[in-house]
Formats: structure tokens, sequence, C-alpha cells
């Protein structure tokens, strides 16, 4: 018979580590609850269009990467890439910008990417998104900033460096983009190259190969050609987050994956993940909106990996043995006490006291194994004996301690031991 397994470049997230992998996630959301973010979820598939308009023609991401299909009714969709067009989309679809602004907003959520699978990149991945959309104010920069680095600290990370630069504006970039391609125009590049340089010459400045790079040393940078607003944008966000204690590497070069990124732009890079060392990044995106079809309103975001993030914080160490999946274990030993054992479960986990049973007619022996494997503190030993005398054998698996509990008292008296 044919066998299958997971495609090429993805993955399966499985216990015990998924429970890892879920506190991860919840970390990285927490800042976002507490500040007011709602959450969103909108489809895994949308129009491609959608993404080619708001990602950008000339990016590896619309031009090599996506997963695109025609469904059933001849429509083209693709799998999204990324999150924050799917987001932009709502927000113009439902009129949420007819409400109070900021909107805030926040997304946990599959992407897929089409790439050569390696450690720390896949085909298929999950990102943590938040978009802050309808005010242009430096101060929601920093915000925005402050809480992917509350995320991180939430996780006990400390060897990531933020990088941050400006890309301008509508008004300064047309400009920057002249002198660029005009630069770029003396420079011995391929000619795959050169159509990108025609298309989005800002795109030429993150090619990693040595052969260019070497080139683009003295090639101009956005932030040496910033228009006055531009620049005092800039000059606020920085002042806000160095009065919020924050401290950041100043990278002109720094050009995101995504066409959409305006004005203030940064990527969170960790030490100990050698070539894919970016965790997370994001930046300003005023014309995305306008751009998909809505008002002419601005957008700030980031979107941080939590496939990445947990790679970090296992090359620094914090990942440790997964927390047990249970805290009590129920053995009944006989049919009644099955019976009257179930009642015990659903009382245990009324009181919020994770807890397991043991299914399948285990004997004593068999079914204390299972109640060790699963990591509970507690084992609750039912047998014909105790239900006569209307109590359980309590047994504390760290110790081999055991006493005899009423049964009218054993959920609580779980719940206060654990506690």
């Amino acid at each position: 018979m044919t066998s299958f397994s997971a495609p090429k470049g993805t993955f399966d997230t499985l216990p015990p580590d998924s429970a890892t992998f879920l506190a991860v996630r919840d970390a990285l959301t927490a800042p976002l609850r507490r500040s007011g973010y709602g959450y969103i979820e909108t489809p895994v598939f949308e129009d491609t269009a959608l993404f080619a308009r708001g990602v950008g023609e000339s990016t590896d991401v619309v031009s090599k990467e996506m997963y695109t299909f025609d469904d059933r009714g001849g429509r083209s969709l693709t799998l999204r890439p990324e999150l924050t067009a799917g987001l932009m989309r709502a927000f113009i679809e439902h009129k949420l910008y007819a409400g109070q602004l900021p909107v805030k907003l926040y997304a946990v959520g599959s992407n897929f990417r089409y790439e050569r699978p390696q450690a720390g990149r896949y085909r298929h991945f999950t990102q943590v998104d938040m978009e802050a959309l309808g005010v242009d104010d430096p101060a929601l920069d920093a915000e925005v900033v402050a809480l992917g680095v509350a995320g991180f600290a939430e996780l006990g990370l400390t060897n990531y460096e933020l990088q941050l630069t400006s890309l301008g504006d509508a008004n300064c970039r047309p400009q920057y983009r002249e002198k660029l391609q005009e630069f770029l125009a003396g420079l011995d590049l391929d000619e795959e190259t050169r159509r990108r340089a025609a298309i989005n010459p800002l795109r030429v400045l993150d090619d990693k190969r040595p052969e260019v790079a070497a080139q683009l040393t003295a090639a101009p940078l956005m932030v040496d050609h910033l228009c006055d607003d531009c620049q005092k944008h800039y000059d606020e966000v920085r002042e806000h987050l160095t009065n919020l204690g924050i401290t950041w590497k100043e990278a002109p070069r720094l050009v995101r994956g995504l066409d959409y990124y305006t004005k203030t732009t940064y990527e969170f890079v960790h030490n100990g993940l050698g070539a894919q060392s970016a965790i997370g990044g994001g930046g300003r995106y005023d014309g995305l909106s306008k751009e998909l079809g809505g008002p002419d309103v601005s957008g700030i975001g980031y979107a941080v990996g939590v496939d990445r993030t947990l790679l970090a914080m296992r090359a620094e160490g914090l990942v440790g043995e997964p927390a047990p999946r249970v805290s009590a274990f129920v053995v009944p030993l006989g049919d009644e006490a099955r019976r009257r054992g179930l009642q015990i479960l659903t009382e245990l986990r009324a009181e919020g006291v994770s807890s397991d049973f043991a299914f399948g007619g285990k004997g004593l022996k068999g079914a204390m194994k299972a109640a060790d494997r699963s990591g509970a503190r507690y084992a609750i030993v039912l047998g014909e004996r105790d239900l006569a005398e209307g109590a359980a054998q309590l047994k504390d698996l760290t110790t081999a301690e055991q006493r005899a509990v009423p049964l009218t008292d054993l959920a609580r008296t779980v719940k206060e031991l654990l506690s």
C-alpha cells in the first residue's frame, strides 16, 4: 500500500514539543492582547492579484515563491505567503476604517512559500502578525517596535539585534530611485538583476551574492535622501525608542522582502541562527490601503516567525523539557470504579485540574505505568474497597506517599495540593 509523508519543506508539530510551540505563540501575542489589539482571522487563500499588487510584482515572493492555482470556477487563488495583505483586504472590505483609529489587529496563522528548504526556512511556516492602521504617528511606530521587543522579553530572548532604517515615502523615494538606478546602470550586473533594478532598484540592495554585494559599497542610500517630513518622522521614532530604553543598530541597507514598506522599517536579527538570522520584522506601509482599492490611510505592523523564534530560543538554551500533559491521573480498578472514576475525572477538570484516565481496561500495573508516562504529579487509585468506604487513594508520584481522601473532598484537595 502507498504510504504518505508530509510534503517536502513542511513539518508536523507533535506532542510533547507542540506544547512549547503553543507557549511561544502565546507569549508573542500576550503583549498585543494587553495593548488593545483585537484578533482577526482571514482565509488561508486569497485572490492572486491581492498579493501581486500588495506584496509587489518585483519581489521573489510573488515572482518565484507563491503557491498559485485555479479553482474549479477558473479563479486564480494563492495560498497566502504573508498575512498583511489579507488583513488589509479585510480592513477595506469591512470598512473598519470608518470607526475609531488606529484599528489595532493581530493574527496568527500559517503561510506558504516555495523556497529551498533549509534550517530555519520552510515552505510552510507560522507567523504572529500585528497591524495598527489609520494613523501616521511616530509614537505609534515606537509602540509597535516596543511590542515586538516585549514579545521576545516574555520568552527571555536576549541575543538578538533590532536593525532600523527609513525607506522614505512617495515624496522623496522617486528622486532617490533615479539616483540609485543611475548608479546601478554603471555596474556589471546580469540581465535578471538589471530587470529587477528597472522595476524596483531597492531590491538590488538586498542581493546577497558576493559578486553583486562587492559592487554596492558606494551605492547611494535612501536614509541619506529623506525629505524633511520623513527625516523628522524618523528622528521622532528614534527619540521615542530611546525614551523607552530600546536600543537598535542603524541599517541603511535594510530592504525587507516585500515592496509595500515606507518610512520606518526594521528587522529583528538573532545572532545564533546563521544565515537565516531574521526572526521577525516589519515597518510602515502608508500606500498599501490605497493600492488595494481602499482609503488613503497609513499603517504599520510586523510579523514574527513562531518557528524561527523557537529556533532562537533553542540557540539560547531557553527550551527545557516540555511541561507534563496533566497533573492528575485516575486509575480505576473494576467496572464500578471505572463508572465512578469518569465522574471524578469530570469533577477534577471542572476544578481546573488537568487530568487523564486509564482507558482501555488496564490492570493496576499497566495503569500506573500510564500514569507515570503522563507526567502527572498525582495518581488517584480507585478500587472496590475504596468505593465502599467513599474514598480514593491519592498517591504522590514523585514521593510515593499515599493516603485515603474522601471522594467528596477529592477534587478540591488535589487542586489545593497543586496550588
